[in-house]
């Protein structure tokens, strides 16, 4: 009886596997196999997905009289979890690893300057993250190509438009609520009291096979927001009375995608990248930079920072005062050498330095107001 089983399973194990064997070529002794297709194996354990990803970001501060234009380019990660059993928190809008920063200040009166530094944050961009989990509209279901659009309230809110297995998405987020599902990380500022005119997606996803397509699809996507105001974060920074206007046309390029374990998850979150020279790796996919934008990453190029701090008189209550060019005579440093002893020195040297502390604080506060007020 086991002889019989034995032979029968060595007769049906080729066909199992897909191995074929000729009667010329077990004949001869010789066998015949047939390659069977590449099969990737992954692991229990790699649950989370690690995205990097590159951004461009366009944005523009404004009111009657003063403009602030940025581009800045950026490289962020994301980390998604597939469920919440796994005991990691995780994080969808983009965490900023490296970034370079362009501003052009202009005005009513001839103001033209530029910098790589504002102590004015502005964009957008840091706050739209990936979308979540969508299934496709019922009109593309099982479909090889077609195209569908879906009404909100307003206006048109989602376009889809399937090509095999390529997918693009338009969604108007102020057409209809049920559109702000895509872009869950701003909802809150639509309860906030921030007036939108403008909230508008452009997601590409690749190799989509079933009904459903997924962040680990997506390969780029493009948003542009305008508002007037933006929460209450940006209300230490103007009056009551004035109104600003924010807009923000971003880009963001996918350029890698893994699986990691938990543990190396926690790594990347706790490791800091302040410390270390990150290089910003822009995709191949990415269009080349308008002339506007490349004259004024050259114009911020050439300021001479150095030159700048060197022409500012130093603020001398941070130091010891002011300069002595005359020497202590001999009773002064004889008494200087008593209060030494005495700890008198030492008493009044922190008296000083709390005094001098409080005066710089209060001088630097009411510096920034005044240059807000010039500025804006």
């Amino acid at each position: 009886m086991y002889r019989y089983l034995l032979a029968l399973t060595v007769i049906l194990l080729p066909s199992l596997l897909g191995v074929g064997i000729s009667c010329d070529a077990a004949a001869a002794g010789r066998k015949s196999t047939t390659d069977l297709p590449e099969v990737t194996v992954e692991s229990n354990r790699n649950k989370i997905v690690h995205i990097l990803a590159y951004v461009r970001d366009y944005s523009t501060m404004s009111n009657a009289t003063d403009t602030v234009r940025l581009f800045r380019e950026k490289l962020v990660d994301f980390m998604l979890l597939p469920n919440e059993r796994i005991k990691f928190k995780g994080w969808n809008i983009p965490r900023i690893l490296t970034s370079k920063s362009y501003y052009r200040f202009t005005n009513s009166e001839g103001l033209d300057s530029v910098s790589d530094e504002s102590n004015v944050h502005f964009s957008w961009a840091d706050w739209v993250g990936l979308p979540p989990l969508e299934r496709l509209p019922d009109a593309l279901s099982y479909k090889e190509c077609g195209v569908d659009t879906l009404h909100g309230k307003y206006s048109a809110c989602e376009a889809w438009k399937k090509d095999k297995d390529v997918v693009n998405v338009k969604v108007d987020l102020l057409a209809d609520k049920k559109g702000r599902r895509w872009c869950p990380t701003v909802k809150g500022f639509f309860q906030d009291g921030v007036d939108f005119y403008d909230f508008r997606l452009s997601l590409n996803y690749e190799n989509v096979l079933g009904n459903d397509i997924s962040p680990l699809d997506l390969t780029d996507y493009s948003f542009t927001v305008e508002s007037n105001g933006r929460g209450h974060a940006m209300e230490r920074i103007r009056s009551e009375k004035e109104k600003f206007y924010f807009t923000t046309k971003s880009d963001v390029y996918i350029i890698d995608r893994e699986y990691i374990s938990a543990k190396d998850a926690r790594k990347w979150e706790s490791h800091n990248y302040e410390d270390e020279e990150v290089e910003l790796f822009e995709p191949a996919n990415a269009p080349p930079l308008d002339a506007t934008t490349l004259q004024l990453i050259d114009r911020v190029g050439k300021v001479n920072k150095g030159e700048i701090r060197v022409s500012l008189p130093p603020d001398e209550r941070l130091g010891c005062g002011k300069l002595r060019n005359d020497n202590f005579n001999i009773g002064k440093r004889a008494l200087f050498m008593l209060k030494e002893l005495t700890g008198i020195t030492l008493f009044k040297s922190r008296k000083n330095m709390k005094s001098n502390w409080r005066k710089f604080k209060d001088e630097r506060i009411r510096r920034m107001k005044k240059e807000n007020e010039q500025l804006f």
